[in-house]
């Protein structure tokens, strides 16, 4: 379908957006027909106190970018059930079994499917319950609770299964492949810090940087605009993935708590119906002094990336979803 073309006047209005809401930095990516078109990161890569000065944020600037870490392990696991390798209806347990559910029948019935359709059951962190175990708040299936520790079980599950840890299953299926040189899990001796995008509070002040040591399936992914966008490129292609599994990754199977017609696909929030006969398919990301945003319109094979170091930075990314897509404000109605 041909779209409206993007608006690209909100490119004058990211400066004035990022120092109203005391966000460093915003990294942006826009992809027109398919192509990742246009990918500019604006502001600084720390704000400077009184003995540092601040430092510009580059084009290839590394941003941790949260949940956004999620599309990335889910396209690993449709690819690999789309080959057939992988199985989004078998029990995970026969692959993995927390030891802090192992007690608990319901854990014989979790499956990939409930884990990508966050209806695992299970809180968002373990940190979260009364004894900071993993526990299961409802049986597997039967309600939607958006779930970190969902992805962190499917994960030790696929590395049991193919003897590999998950950052060389991506590397092997996604960052090769795609040339995603500056894509990592977690930090190690060739992670650049000189472009790494510090996280800020709301006050503009940075955080301490935590460099993690290991691969979690949910979170703290470090990445670039131009990496994440050959990604979404990919995803909208539907490479490496059957129709079958397409769609029904795009596929709205379960409602969305807390939005206006809005679902949860496989790993994707959905939402069907726009105005301009597409749907989109969204994922968020929010950690402390990091909020990120992939939105993927897959008819017209459009999509925005937006990367922030700051607390306030869905302020920043909202308005350039309002501004440059036609269905943008809709979408923020309905989300």
């Amino acid at each position: 379908m041909k779209a409206a073309p993007v608006d690209f006047t909100f490119e004058q209005k990211v400066p004035g957006w990022l120092k109203e809401n005391n966000v460093p930095a915003a990294g942006i990516g826009i992809i027109e027909d398919g192509k990742l078109k246009y990918t500019k990161v604006f502001g600084q890569l720390r704000n400077g106190g009184p003995t540092q000065p601040s430092s510009p944020a580059p084009p290839n600037t590394i941003f941790q970018v949260a949940s956004l870490t999620k599309p990335v392990v889910e396209i690993l696991t449709l690819q690999l059930v789309a080959s057939g390798k992988w199985n989004l209806d078998e029990p995970l347990a026969r692959y993995w079994v927390d030891p802090d559910v192992q007690m608990d029948p319901r854990h014989k019935k979790l499956t990939t499917r409930h884990v990508l359709t966050h209806q695992s059951g299970f809180p968002n962190w373990r940190s979260s319950t009364a004894t900071h175990k993993l526990e299961f708040m409802a049986e597997p299936g039967t309600k939607v609770n958006y779930s970190g520790e969902g992805l962190e079980y499917l994960r030790r599950a696929l590395e049991k299964k193919f003897n590999q840890p998950l950052e060389r299953l991506a590397q092997k299926y996604l960052f090769q492949p795609y040339g995603m040189k500056d894509t990592r899990f977690f930090w190690d001796a060739s992670m650049d810090e000189s472009r790494f995008a510090v996280a800020h509070n709301k006050e503009g002040r940075p955080y301490d940087i935590y460099k993690n040591k290991s691969a979690n399936a949910a979170d703290l992914l470090l990445t670039t605009v131009a990496d994440y966008g050959r990604f979404a490129v990919k995803v909208l292609e539907g490479d490496g993935l059957s129709k079958t599994v397409f769609d029904d990754m795009v596929r709205p199977q379960v409602p969305y708590p807390d939005g206006k017609k809005l679902f949860f696909g496989l790993g994707w929030m959905v939402m069907p119906e726009l105005s301009n006969g597409e749907y989109a398919l969204i994922h968020t990301g929010s950690d402390e002094g990091v909020s990120t945003v992939v939105v993927l319109f897959p008819k017209s094979r459009r999509g925005l990336i937006v990367f922030t170091n700051g607390d306030n930075g869905t302020q920043v990314w909202t308005r350039i979803l309002a501004e440059a897509f036609d269905v943008g404000k809709e979408m923020l109605e309905r989300g």
